[in-house]
Formats: C-alpha cells, structure tokens, sequence
C-alpha cells in the first residue's frame, strides 16, 4: 500500500496530506472520521480495515495561517498547471519574466513556469523584445493550500474538498 490521504478539518477545511497508513490510526483512534476510502483493505490477524483516501478529524483544530508560501518550481508549476504560460504547451522549466539579470527579482508575480521550446526563445528578453505574451498575469497563491497542490498529483476524490480553496489551480491537468 503506501497511498496518500486527505486530512480534513472539522469543518471540512483542507489540513494537509499524510500517509494512508498515518490517517488509519487517526482513524482507529478515533481522532478522526473516514469520508473516502480507496477500495483498497489493510488487514490484520482478525480484522480487514478500508485504506483511506479522505478523514475528516473530530475536534477543529485551529491552524496558524501561513502569510507567504515559499516560491519553488514545483509550486510553480502547481499555479501554473504545468502548462507553459506563453504557448500552452507542457511546462518544463520555470522562467524569469523579467529575467534576472535585467533586475527581475525571483518572486511570484515575476517567475511562470515554462516550455524548453519557448524558454530558449526568450533568454534573457523582456517580453515585448521577445514578442511574447502571458496567458495568466502570474501572482502568489492565495492560500496555503497551494502547498497541497504543489505536493503531487491532487486525487479525484480529494477534488471538492481541494478545488474550491485552490482557485486558479483547480484548473490543472493532474494528468499532464
């Protein structure tokens, strides 16, 4: 097994993401309630038990929210979509919309993620030297969250839970 699973606040409020075997105990120990199950079992001697996907805990717990979500090429491609904010195509590398070396500081509203095609394109050009346009005007996530999203892949079933706090990332292909 191995799989990954959904923590939930008591209202519903996505926490973070654990390991299913991790949700289980919160689980057994009735710190938590199971919302989603993967159809998959852990078993033991005597009992069978259902792998989670999504607990809900029991008692609200009260998280200190987080101002700044640290900037790093994952996260930027969860915001982005891994997709190539000029063309569209599947994001390989990030990019400077104003590169670095004409001033462009490496902060959300300056750094998208991008395709290798279009990145070897620009270089070092600002935008209107390179003929180029940004699908999406890039800025910081919203809400911590986002560091859900830039964990991995977001899970169909985690999806009403997630997509409504991620905004823009709902979006995403997690296939791509």
């Amino acid at each position: 097994m191995g799989g990954r699973a959904l923590v939930l606040n008591a209202t519903f409020e996505p926490l973070c993401v654990v390991s299913s075997r991790r949700a289980l105990v919160l689980v057994l120990d009735e710190k938590a309630e199971l919302v989603h199950g993967t159809g998959r079992e852990y078993r033991s001697e005597r009992a069978r038990f259902p792998e989670p996907s999504v607990v809900r805990l029991a008692q609200y717990v009260r998280v200190p929210r987080q101002t700044k979500v640290a900037i790093s090429r994952r996260s930027v491609f969860a915001r982005d979509g891994h997709r190539c904010q000029y063309c569209g195509a599947q994001a390989e590398n990030i990019d400077h919309v104003v590169p670095r070396s004409r001033g462009g500081a490496h902060s959300w509203d300056n750094v998208v993620a991008c395709c290798r095609r279009c990145n070897a394109a620009k270089e070092d050009y600002l935008l209107d030297e390179a003929g180029f346009v940004l699908r999406e005007q890039p800025k910081a996530p919203r809400s911590r969250v986002w560091l859900l999203a830039a964990s991995g892949e977001v899970l169909a079933e985690w999806e009403p839970y997630v997509a409504p706090v991620l905004g823009a990332a709902g979006r995403r292909d997690p296939a791509a």
